[in-house]
């Protein structure tokens, strides 16, 4: 019987559609007027280029980009995209809000606490309510076993003044924060809370810390969670002192584990010098969460400290280190009672998310008896046209920053359309 293909369990739309995307992100001549155009339509203030206001626009991207990486505009568009992918054999989703806050640059220099007089109330009404409202609608949307990622800096100028400043929330956005982590434990849908640029990604820890320790009393579950970049170099001993505190006072640890997204926003001297450096510190953090022990990587921060209950994310589109996770979690030094998930974007590295769908289809009988197998998950965001515009830009982005494994995607549809042809000729010859 002939060797199943992962990318098999794929609709055939989605094939071809992935197989556009990543060749036209892929190719030299292709790649920079597609980036040249997607960035006007996202800072555009004409309403001409406004998807949610150009109705054949929107058709378009609706039909293409949009569809490839994006969730829906409403709770039955979400809930079909999440349906069809929890089908194809998905554990779940991250489900974000795709809108974004985006401040002038004078307003990103000039930030101040906005918390006094006509100023604060634009602040709560224009900012931080959509961005609670959005949110809180995201958690009703999510189901249990699905995760929701939550982006601070989406919530405007109240928040990131506080988080540049290592302050606490200020009223209105904790009030907004509680009802939205109440909800979240209520329905048992963890919040990933979004790692950002360095400029305030310190504040970020500090919140992070104080609501799980609110949150995270249950014995190796988790609801909120941190997310760590494994490019910075400070990473790992900032990922021991939270795990330290954890220790010491009795909580969960929620541990997103991701390489980094800001390589063009955040200073070239505090992230790794090359990428061998952020492959091993990444596999190493990865080695001592899976097995809950300290190593060469993560090490202990005080003698005799024992390692805390974690639950772990692991967002990766390398083969490698996805391959090596689950080796790892399949080891006798592994904690198999540890959550642990393992996820990618939607719309990229589908050749790495369906591996460990198929994975877990042939481990069905182990599940079972044993309680565990691979877990796969795609982060994918919801909202309108417009609000999801900078969303595509940032993906299209990354995509140009991460050729090789662009092509690689590319030559991997390529590959199983070509299977997927083949079969058909098979079967018409043998009819």
């Amino acid at each position: 019987m002939a060797k199943s293909a992962p990318l098999s369990i794929l609709p055939l739309s989605t094939v071809l559609r992935n197989l556009a995307t990543t060749s036209i992100s892929s190719s030299p001549l292709l790649l920079p007027p597609s980036l040249a155009i997607m960035n006007v339509l996202a800072h555009s203030n004409q309403a001409v280029l406004n998807p949610d206001k150009n109705p054949v626009l929107r058709w378009f991207l609706k039909k293409t980009f949009y569809a490839q990486f994006c969730a829906g505009e409403n709770a039955a568009e979400v809930r079909h995209t999440i349906d069809g992918l929890k089908k194809i054999g998905f554990t779940g989703v991250i489900l974000g809000y795709a809108r974004e806050i985006v401040l002038a640059e004078a307003e990103t220099h000039n930030l101040s606490a906005c918390d006094q007089g006509p100023i604060a109330d634009e602040c709560v009404r224009k900012e931080i309510n959509p961005w609670a409202a959005g949110t809180l609608e995201t958690v009703r949307l999510a189901r249990p076993g699905d995760f929701v990622a939550l982006k601070f800096s989406g919530a405007g100028r109240q928040a990131l003044y506080a988080l540049k400043n290592r302050l606490p929330p200020p009223k209105h956005l904790r009030a907004a924060i509680d009802e939205i982590c109440n909800l979240a434990a209520e329905r048992d849908v963890p919040l990933l809370f979004d790692a950002e640029q360095t400029a305030i990604q310190a504040g970020i820890d500090d919140w992070t810390l104080e609501y799980q320790r609110k949150y995270n009393k249950t014995p190796g579950h988790a609801i909120i969670y941190g997310t760590y970049q494994a490019y910075l170099k400070i990473t790992p001993s900032t990922l021991a002192s939270h795990l330290a505190t954890a220790s010491k006072e009795g909580f969960t640890v929620g541990v997103k584990l991701v390489r980094g997204a800001y390589l063009g926003a955040d200073p070239r001297h505090i992230i790794h010098d090359t990428k061998a450096d952020t492959d091993a510190a990444y596999n190493g953090i990865v080695s001592s969460l899976i097995c809950r022990q300290w190593g060469s990587v993560l090490s202990a921060p005080e003698q005799g400290l024992a390692f805390p209950r974690v639950s772990i994310v692991l967002g990766s589109h390398n083969l490698e280190s996805v391959r090596a996770a689950r080796a790892i979690r399949d080891s006798a030094a592994s904690c198999r009672t540890t959550e642990l998930a393992i996820a990618q974007l939607q719309g990229m590295a589908d050749e790495v998310s369906c591996e460990l769908v198929h994975a877990a289809r042939q481990k069905h009988g182990y599940v079972r008896d044993k309680g565990d197998v691979p877990k796969a998950y795609k982060y994918i965001v919801w909202g309108t046209t417009g609000e999801c515009m900078k969303y595509l830009l940032r993906r299209a982005h990354e995509n140009r920053d991460a050729v090789a494994r662009t092509r690689s995607g590319r030559d991997a549809m390529w590959n199983e359309v070509k299977r997927r042809v083949g079969a058909a000729v098979g079967l018409g010859i043998r009819a």
